[in-house]
């Protein structure tokens, strides 16, 4: 098939996406969906059935706008579970920043009119343009997404029919009703015996799912990363699984992922389960999972530098959080000291301001502090030094009045330049807040002890401003590029606990 794809328009060119479904090629799943007219059914690309013929074939952006012509989701390969298009996390634009907050479920929650004011662009202008470039609008992108929902609902736990139609979002049971048999072509009851064939019975208050990826993952730096620096009472490892707590719309979750070869094992129990379809979302969006590691790997190959690094161990994804405030506060308490130190600082907040959580499972006792509840923190509590203890509270005080916003839908540069003008908070601390609570694939840190040893230790320029020019070849993936030269160090953060 040749290369990746690329952030151009891959739906649109009928001959490389008529080569992807022939050679049914999993890199392109997400990227496009494949509706075959004389079946009334759409596809992923890497669909095991034998390819209907290419005159049969019309290509889709997204699973909505295949729904909304009239497509059902094949029963083989579940395209609605594909991985999402990795152009929404690295995109900036108006349309990148409505799919990542539509995947978070702000349309469920504040409606269309919601939407368009979290993106400063008025009701008519979000529509047209996903419309143009989805084929579907906020509304059926919505649908889409609570039709996936409700599938995991009814195939991944015991609940009543009505119940699953009010936690996947539903109106009423009938557009329930409805929309699942329009789209997978069964009945809620049929999905749900369908699904029952060979499993083993379902744990109680538990949902038990797959996130697929792209392969390659390596989830030694993802891991061990969340791993090395989390926070106790919030965070843990625990039989070989990371373990964290979730503040969410409307309750708390607590959340066990593990890494296997093809997917990572996800275990949610949530306090009300119409957070389900966002607590995917973040945590898919905290192991990075939509990356696209092979036009990754790629253009970083082309460096000699880092090509022995990318052959060594491809498809390294970038940490990133499931709450962007939180992350932010903690980077700034990890300023200058180690991540022991580190921890210790943020455990101390969460135990004094957390809300408690119950964890029969391991070790989880809190959420961590929202910045509404910091707000009011008496700086002298910390045990940091004062432009620090200064540090912290801006920063708590800016979230907590909506100065800054760091949600997936934030403006990227406004919030660089917002956290800029903060005090105590220099080009490392901004950056690493771009690259883990923005999720921009872009952030760099030449300024990072780690990358500037790395760096010398390859025979690149170790100066940030040299290094800052030679990774101007890196781009868009200069995030990735750090977690690559990270490894090069010997630290907890490269590997996986034993």
């Amino acid at each position: 098939m040749g290369a990746a794809p690329d952030t151009e328009e891959v739906y649109e060119d009928t001959e490389r996406c008529v080569r992807a479904v022939l050679s049914k090629d999993a890199r392109f799943d997400g990227w496009f969906f494949t509706a075959v007219r004389t079946t009334g059914i759409y596809c992923r690309p890497s669909c095991p059935v034998v390819p209907p013929k290419p005159e049969n074939m019309t290509f889709h952006p997204s699973a909505a706008a295949a729904q909304q012509a009239g497509y059902r989701a094949c029963k083989r390969c579940r395209p609605d579970t594909s991985p999402g298009s990795p152009e929404w996390n690295q995109r900036a634009d108006l349309v990148a920043r409505a799919m990542r907050l539509i995947a978070d479920g702000v349309v469920d929650r504040a409606g269309v009119p919601g939407l368009a004011a979290r993106l400063g662009y008025s009701v008519r202008q979000v529509e047209r343009q996903l419309l143009a470039e989805l084929g579907a609008g906020p509304l059926a992108l919505a649908r889409a997404q609570r039709a996936q929902t409700a599938r995991l609902l009814i195939e991944t736990s015991a609940l009543p029919m009505g119940d699953v139609a009010f936690a996947a979002g539903f109106a009423s049971i009938r557009a329930f009703n409805d929309t699942v048999r329009e789209v997978f072509a069964l009945s809620p009851t049929e999905l749900r015996s369908r699904a029952a064939r060979g499993r083993p019975p379902k744990t109680a208050g538990l949902l038990s799912l797959r996130l697929p990826f792209r392969a390659p993952l390596c989830p030694d730096n993802l891991f061990g990363h969340l791993a090395a620096t989390a926070v106790p009472g919030v965070e843990e490892w625990r039989d070989g699984a990371y373990r964290r707590t979730l503040r969410l719309p409307h309750g708390q979750g607590l959340v066990a992922l593990r890494p296997l070869p093809d997917h990572v094992a996800c275990q949610l129990a949530l306090t009300d389960l119409r957070d389900l379809a966002t607590a995917i979302s973040r945590c898919r969006r905290l192991l990075d999972l939509d990356a696209d590691p092979v036009a990754v790997d790629d253009l970083l190959r082309e460096d000699p530098a880092l090509a022995p690094l990318v052959d060594k161990a491809p498809g390294r994804r970038v940490p990133r959080t499931v709450d962007p405030a939180e992350f932010a506060v903690r980077a700034v308490l990890g300023q200058q000291v180690s991540t022991a130190a580190a921890r210790t600082h943020a455990a101390r907040l969460a135990a004094a301001h957390g809300e408690p959580v119950a964890d029969a499972a391991g070790g989880l006792t809190h959420l961590f502090p929202s910045s509404g509840a910091l707000a009011g923190l008496d700086p002298a509590a910390l045990a940091l030094p004062r432009a620090r203890r200064a540090a912290v509270t801006g920063l708590v005080a800016a979230l907590a009045a909506d100065e800054i916003d760091l949600s997936p839908g934030g403006d990227r540069d406004a919030a660089r330049a917002r956290l800029g003008a903060l005090p105590g908070l220099g080009p490392w601390t901004v950056e690493t807040i771009a690259m883990r609570s923005l999720g921009d694939p872009d952030a760099f840190v030449p300024t990072d002890l780690g990358v500037k040893l790395a760096a010398r230790s390859l025979g690149l320029p170790s100066t940030p401003a040299a290094l800052t020019g030679r990774s101007r070849a890196w781009r868009p993936w200069r995030a990735y590029a750090v977690q690559y030269l990270w490894a090069t160090g010997d630290h907890p953060v490269n590997r996986l606990p034993v």
